[in-house]
């Protein structure tokens, strides 16, 4: 793992491949998981206020359920989370032309909202997670992904790279800047001595 500014990364982060490829996956990761998207609680707030300028972006079954349960829920594990629709896709989820797309990031698209989505759905397939000292970012592996996987090595991008937008997001210019260098030198050493780099 390396540690940037308090921010523990595992090192899957660094060293596997992953780009979306959503002509074949078709925006799963908005329909699989056994709740919503995980939300930050400021944008629980943000949600709320920005929900009637969302609403015209998003299916009626998607508003039947926002509605009924609110913008955000807590799920089974007492994280804060996007309702689902029906025990289904995330409620905010809108499709076109068969692809599952989030509708919110829709209106931020047609200049409605200034908010693009939640940050877990911009930054996955890395979670991340806070702790009392730290924040730890892992890769999260599912077998839905596996498109993204082989687009991404073909291509070699690691994830990071691939993400570079998301985490300048979370984090700032000169966290990523900091990631990117450490990053660059572990995989040089990896690949001079990658039996030594893995003890």
């Amino acid at each position: 793992m390396i540690e940037i500014k308090n921010v523990i990364v595992s090192l899957d982060i660094i060293e596997k491949k992953f780009l979306c490829d959503i002509s074949k996956c078709h925006g799963v990761c908005c329909e699989e998981g056994d709740s919503g998207a995980p939300l930050e609680s400021e944008e629980e707030d943000i949600l709320k206020e920005i929900y009637p300028k969302v609403k015209p972006f998003l299916r009626e079954e998607g508003i039947k359920a926002i509605e009924e349960q609110g913008v955000a829920v807590v799920d089974f594990e007492g994280d804060l989370v996007t309702p689902l629709r029906a025990n289904k896709e995330c409620a905010f989820t809108v499709y076109e032309e068969g692809v599952a797309l989030c509708g919110i990031e829709r209106a931020y698209e047609a200049g409605a909202v200034d908010f693009k989505k939640p940050i877990s759905c911009a930054l996955y397939p890395i979670r991340a997670k806070k702790y009392s000292q730290f924040e730890g970012l892992n890769y999260d592996i599912q077998p839905m992904c596996n498109v993204a996987r082989i687009l991404g090595t073909k291509r070699g991008l690691p994830i990071y790279k691939f993400l570079k937008l998301p985490l300048i997001r979370k984090y700032g210019e000169d966290w990523y800047e900091e990631l990117d260098k450490v990053a660059t030198e572990y995989l040089k050493l990896e690949k001079q001595d990658p039996i030594q780099m893995k003890k």
